[in-house]
């Protein structure tokens, strides 16, 4: 065993044979944005030897206040997140093996991406993809991580199939599109991202070295503008959970998937939301008046975004135009609507 890892091999909660548990494991990172950063830059510090990083999305320089593995020449050069994060942790530890990933995650790759994998930390930032990663770890019995921040609010839990609740048995229903604050509409600091990744990563090196007598088992809540911390003890499963309890995995469906398709002729992809919804548009408005020209009627909002049009109906249905790219579509959507 180098040198490297001497300060955390004398932990003892780790020690020589935890670190060789480190380095033989496999995790899965859903997501690179400032979560996912995080969680790759400690994980391969820390020695973990394989990383599966998947990302559909590119390094812009609003990223860089908060996705510590990324530079300019990243956002200038609009370097896929994936592949900025092998280039940047090749620098950091040479001895891991980073599997870049650049795609969307989706019903259609989920179960492959999860595969041989010891553990799945969520970096994402919308719940369609927490759901379905849900169903998957659930399906295929995979220990997964979740985790969220937005402004200096975060939250994070551990799921293990079967033994604790599930994301369904917590939160039953996917909130409906526009009702959830995004970091493009509220904004976010650097000190929540590195709170709740910290919390997550070694909730996994607990579970990598087999030390789950020590993991929280709760949902851990933080605000750490308004020195909040709340821990909230997990029961079991809930029986009648879609998920875990009756194993009805809706999400791995596609026939239950967000509906998306190129406008033919128009450069623009159209996005709607799996779930019946209705936007209160004047409450969107003043979400992304800091950020945006907004101008709206009692069908529709729009506005642009760099080299994109919006249009966001009542419906939760949204219209970008500049892109004939489902993924780039989805990305914003998922930006400025929220789910």
């Amino acid at each position: 065993m180098n040198e490297r890892y001497s300060r955390q091999i004398l932990f003892n909660a780790i020690g020589q044979s935890g670190q060789e548990k480190l380095l033989n494991s496999r995790v899965l990172l859903v997501g690179c944005g400032a979560l996912g950063a995080s969680h790759a830059e400690m994980l391969a510090r820390a020695g973990v030897g394989i990383l599966r990083i998947v990302d559909r999305d590119f390094v812009e320089f609003t990223n860089l206040q908060r996705q510590t593995l990324f530079k300019e020449d990243d956002a200038r050069d609009r370097l896929p997140k994936a592949v900025a994060a092998k280039t940047r942790i090749a620098e950091i530890n040479s001895e891991i093996n980073v599997e870049a990933i650049i795609a969307d995650v989706n019903y259609s790759n989920i179960e492959s991406l999860i595969e041989n994998c010891d553990v799945v930390l969520d970096g994402t930032d919308n719940f369609q993809i927490r759901y379905l990663v849900n169903d998957a770890c659930v399906k295929h019995s995979k220990v997964w991580i979740y985790g969220a921040a937005v402004s200096s609010y975060g939250t994070t839990m551990t799921i293990f199939p079967g033994e604790t609740p599930c994301l369904r048995c917590v939160f039953e229903e996917m909130p409906d599109a526009g009702s959830s604050p995004t970091c493009d509409t509220t904004g976010v600091i650097m000190p929540i991202i590195a709170t709740v990744s910290a919390v997550q990563v070694t909730e996994a090196i607990k579970i990598l070295v087999g030390r789950r007598d020590v993991l929280h088992r709760s949902i851990m809540q933080f605000d750490v503008w308004l020195n909040d911390w709340q821990k909230i003890k997990l029961g079991s499963p809930n029986a009648d959970c879609k998920a875990c309890g009756l194993n009805e995995f809706e999400f791995l469906n596609a026939e239950s998937q967000e509906f998306s398709a190129v406008l033919c002729g128009r450069d623009a992809v159209q996005i709607a939301p799996p779930n019946p919804a209705t936007l209160d548009l004047k409450t969107l408005a003043e979400k992304l008046k800091n950020i945006a020209a907004v101008s709206q009627n009692e069908y529709l909002l729009r506005f642009s975004s760099g080299d994109y049009e919006i249009t966001v109906f009542r419906d939760a249905r949204a219209i970008i135009r500049g892109t004939d790219d489902i993924a780039v579509a989805r990305s914003l959507y998922s930006k400025f609507i929220g789910a």
